[in-house]
């Protein structure tokens, strides 16, 4: 039999659609507890690459004949051979390409509404790392917010739709993965902006992203709103699009609300996330859709794979805005932080430009799950 390649994007569109998938993941038991393919209808065995050199004879039982079956190592190579192992004792199997680094990098662009102008807004689904950027576009042009550093699926989208990238935001230092935004700014000739009380230490030149700023995209009717909402970091900051859509950055999720301790200043940030939370954000209007720079686990996804939900129903349903005691917000904050990302201090440093590792390392750096929420 022929082993097939599966890619990440097929492999998005069945966790966009919940179809079952067995998965076969041969990593080391470390890796795989700690980050692996989440769907909602998939099952799982974990053996290690090494454990099955001998054979696949002591698993091809627990290996299923009724549903599609995907092998997964770290790079690739370890599930061809495995999944060629499975097929020579009659199993049909596909191997995911690219590995885990594939599925970390795959974006996947959902259109989640439309502009009263009639431009849209685009979120660009990192379903691997968790990630989620965007695009607003109006009458030929787009501003792009909290890319990530794959730029060319930007530059692919903007071609496609035959529009010009202009502008490019961060709503702030980022702390889990590295930006694309100053690169991409450069790519297109678009101006830059970054939150200033995030970029006391950057090494290059950006445009300061304020509270009150206002930018027009296309259309003079399409103004993009800055709030300024720290706690997250000290320059998060968040935009009000269209006054029908609420980027939230890092400081609101779906389930959750963001973790003030990546730059170690829980401590201190954490009154400013309460007053972003519960004094600033309270003031706009219940109809805003907020759509926020991360998800955490995979029920946070819509039927269409977008990441999305009314102000409104946030305050009625997450946890974190309804924590009427400020003693016991500050421990939940600090009491419920997940482990730090992966080489965060590096990831910050390359956001601020004092590094500039190759391709390869930033992969590296970025392998694994997001951790910018509390739990």
């Amino acid at each position: 039999m022929t082993v097939k390649a599966m890619t990440s994007k097929e492999v998005t569109k069945k966790v966009f659609n919940k179809e079952s998938l067995f998965i076969l993941d041969v990593r080391n038991e470390s890796d795989f507890q700690d980050w692996k393919i989440e769907g909602k209808n998939f099952d799982y065995l974990n053996v290690p690459y090494f454990d099955l050199l001998d054979g696949v004879e002591g698993i091809i039982d627990r290996i299923p004949t009724d549903q599609d079956v995907l092998v997964v190592c770290a790079k690739e190579g370890s599930s061809i051979m495995i999944a060629d192992m499975l097929s020579e004792v009659g199993r049909t199997v596909s191997y995911l390409t690219g590995g885990m680094k594939a599925w970390s990098e795959h974006l996947e662009p959902v259109k989640v509404g439309d502009l009263h102008d009639g431009g849209e807004i685009y979120q660009f689904v990192r379903i691997g790392k968790g990630c989620l950027s965007y695009a607003v576009v109006s009458n030929g042009e787009i501003a792009i917010i909290d890319s990530t550093r794959m730029t060319s699926i930007y530059l692919e989208f903007a071609e496609s739709i035959g529009a010009k990238i202009t502008h490019v935001f961060d709503t702030h230092l980022h702390a889990d993965h590295i930006s694309g935004g100053r690169i991409l700014a450069e790519k297109t000739n678009a101006t830059y902006w970054l939150p200033p009380k995030d970029a006391t230490e950057v090494t290059f030149k950006y445009q300061p992203l304020e509270g009150g700023n206002e930018v027009t995209i296309g259309n003079t009717t399409i103004t993009i709103h800055a709030l300024y909402s720290p706690g997250h970091t000290i320059g998060s900051t968040s935009f009000v699009v269209d006054e029908k859509f609420l980027l939230s950055g890092d400081i609101l999720f779906i389930d959750s609300i963001g973790r003030p301790d990546l730059a170690g200043m829980a401590e201190d940030w954490v009154g400013d996330l309460r007053e972003s939370l519960y004094i600033r954000y309270r003031e706009l209007s219940e109809e805003l859709i907020v759509l926020p720079a991360h998800f955490m686990i995979i029920d946070e996804l819509n039927a269409d794979g977008s990441v999305s939900e009314k102000l409104g129903t946030l305050y009625a349903k997450n946890h974190g805005l309804n924590i009427e005691d400020e003693i016991e917000f500050r421990k939940l904050v600090s009491e419920n932080l997940p482990p730090q990302p992966n080489a965060y201090q590096e990831i910050r440093e390359t956001n601020m430009g004092k590094i500039m590792p190759d391709k390869e390392k930033q992969r590296e750096m970025e392998i694994g799950p997001n951790r910018c929420a509390v739990r």
